[in-house]
């Protein structure tokens, strides 16, 4: 099983550096603080069951548990699981993680194989009745079931394109802006197969014709396509990076390196914080969208925590987590009951921001959308191709 450790270097750097680009973002700049909690709010929250939780740090809200476990009576033993979900999968099979922790938060496309090893259990829909707010395409991400059984609960989801610089191209509203000939060493990728990979697919897809199914989850010969459709264009000289890590995208961007470039949408509003046109694209192809899930651990089971766990996911969808991970870090929580709460707590978060960003987020998944996958059935030759790619 250490081989998975390998396996996703390039989903590693890309998945790793979105954690990082949460702590420079400040990550505890909306802790709340202990003081700030009635005597007995701070009791009610003492007083909460608890569950072991390892997840990516996307989905930590610090010390705005205290308030959850006040609301909902269960709290976190939050652990950063590092994001990477091949080191994940090995503490699930091999190491002591589902003797340590209850519920995963985890990157999206590892569901079925976790499923298969008996890893996680699913989860019971009727113990969470907020899930019937979860809007539907969220409910329609493709790897949330197996075998008919609801084993990941959508948590925090997005969706990706392209940055760039409309003072220069106008509009783009195409990934063929990346591989177009006329900005050869203008333009950049990410060093990371998970997201490179699908838009170089999607593109050959939807613009080019070719024969390619899921983007996604390539099958071992539309895989060979894309990747010698890159490399020629890496050896054309096509790139002019490729990528990695938010301080290098955004560096890119500041310096006024590339004109376009695949990458995350947290880069375009640091772009513009530095007084440059940048924007979004809403390409014809589509978006890449991804999700971090929760998922039950076998361990939670097996000490007889489910019901806990339940309720404690049951939060989650509840509103209030939806409204502080929308505020702290402009992530969403894919449910209504986020713009419920907050107007019933006005003072506590703006429900015109907390409505603008549901509706942003909306509009790209109103859409054609194809869901990044970090288990592919190919991983492997993913992995291998990467470094093909790299070596070119």
């Amino acid at each position: 099983m250490t081989k998975h450790v390998g396996m996703f270097a390039s989903a590693q750097h890309s998945n790793m550096q979105r954690r990082d680009f949460l702590k420079l973002m400040g990550a505890g700049g909306a802790a709340l603080s202990a003081g700030s909690l009635s005597w007995a709010s701070r009791a009610a929250a003492q007083d909460a069951a608890t569950v072991a939780f390892w997840a990516t740090a996307t989905l930590d809200i610090g010390d705005k548990w205290k308030a959850f476990a006040t609301q909902n009576g269960v709290a976190p033993e939050f652990t950063d699981n590092g994001n990477d979900i091949g080191p994940v999968i090995a503490r699930l099979a091999a190491g002591n993680a589902n003797d340590l922790f209850d519920i995963g938060g985890f990157q999206g496309g590892a569901e079925k194989e976790l499923a298969r090893q008996g890893l996680i259990i699913p989860w019971d829909l009727t113990k969470i009745p907020n899930y019937e707010s979860v809007w539907q395409w969220a409910k329609d991400i493709p790897y949330l079931k197996h075998d008919g059984k609801q084993y990941s609960i959508p948590t925090v989801v997005n969706a990706d394109s392209i940055i760039y610089r409309p003072d220069k191209l106008g509009k783009v509203d195409s990934y063929g802006v990346i591989f177009d000939p006329k900005l050869k060493g203008r333009v950049a990728m990410e060093d990371a197969w998970i997201n490179s990979a699908i838009f170089t697919a999607m593109y050959l897809k939807e613009s080019e014709n070719k024969p390619i199914v899921e983007p996604g989850n390539l099958t071992e010969s539309e895989l060979g396509l894309v990747m010698e459709f890159l490399i020629k264009h890496k050896k054309d000289g096509q790139f002019r990076t490729f990528w990695n890590g938010w301080e290098q995208g955004v560096q890119l961007v500041a310096d006024q390196e590339v004109d376009a470039m695949t990458g995350w949408e947290p880069i375009v509003y640091e772009g513009r914080k530095r007084g440059l046109q940048v924007e979004y694209a809403a390409p014809v192809e589509g978006y890449e969208g991804w999700g971090n899930n929760t998922v039950l651990l076998k361990g939670a089971g097996d000490r007889g925590v489910t019901d806990t766990a339940h309720k404690f996911v049951n939060g989650l969808l509840g509103g209030f987590y939806g409204c502080e991970l929308g505020q702290a870090r402009g992530y969403l929580v894919p449910t209504d009951n986020n713009l419920t709460y907050a107007k019933a707590h006005p003072d506590e978060y703006k429900p015109d921001e907390v409505g603008k960003l549901a509706e942003h987020v909306k509009a790209k998944f109103a859409g054609k959308v194809y869901w990044q996958n970090t288990r592919p059935d190919n991983f492997q030759l993913y992995e291998e191709w990467w470094q093909k790619l790299r070596n070119a």
